[in-house]
């Protein structure tokens, strides 16, 4: 995710302090990775330097200084570009679940080969099948619970999806282990 396009995104609302951008970006993408407020305030001086911000002004309000942050026009015409970009489908999609199962396979064979033992693939993903299925618990009823706002719902779907997708992905693997264990074995 752009973090320059997200705040000049939430910038688009009207001024903002970067403090409040971040209590906004929390509210907004419940599930993404938190972001720090040093990282807020370090792309705010990029937007800035860009061209793509402006310092609008400061005020204190009784305590500390705080900088308020605007969009500029060109700020505006950057965020409508990248907006109407296609996000390309990630050209690879490997991810450590993928690696410990392709990993375990291989060590369990090499381990055979000598006697010894080695890591279970099957267990690692009935393991991790289950972890995933308890997220996926927590995020149904997070988006059932009273009051859960739009940002909420919408996240929750988005990881319900892809944690489903993993989900059938193990499934398959899982019914596959031995054959694969075989053929790693025979080469």
């Amino acid at each position: 995710m752009s973090t320059r396009h997200v705040l000049l995104g939430l910038l688009a609302a009207g001024p903002c302090h970067g403090y409040d951008l971040k209590r906004q970006y929390d509210a907004r993408f419940p599930q993404a990775r938190p972001l720090a407020y040093g990282q807020v305030y370090t792309t705010l001086q990029r937007l800035v330097r860009d061209g793509l911000a402006a310092v609008e002004g400061t005020d204190s309000d009784g305590g500390p200084e705080r900088t308020l942050y605007g969009s500029t026009d060109e700020g505006a015409r950057e965020l409508a570009r990248w907006a109407g970009e296609i996000t390309a489908p990630a050209p690879f999609v490997t991810n450590e679940i993928f690696a410990k199962v392709v990993v375990s396979i291989l060590v369990a064979a090499a381990a055979a080969r000598t006697g010894q033992g080695g890591p279970d693939a099957a267990a690692h993903l009935r393991a991790q099948r289950a972890a995933h299925m308890e997220r996926m618990r927590e995020l149904t009823a997070l988006k059932a619970a009273p009051g859960a706002d739009l940002s909420t719902v919408l996240s929750a779907d988005y990881a319900l999806v892809h944690l489903d997708a993993d989900v059938r992905w193990m499934t398959t693997t899982t019914a596959r282990i031995d054959t694969l264990t075989a053929e790693v074995h025979a080469a």
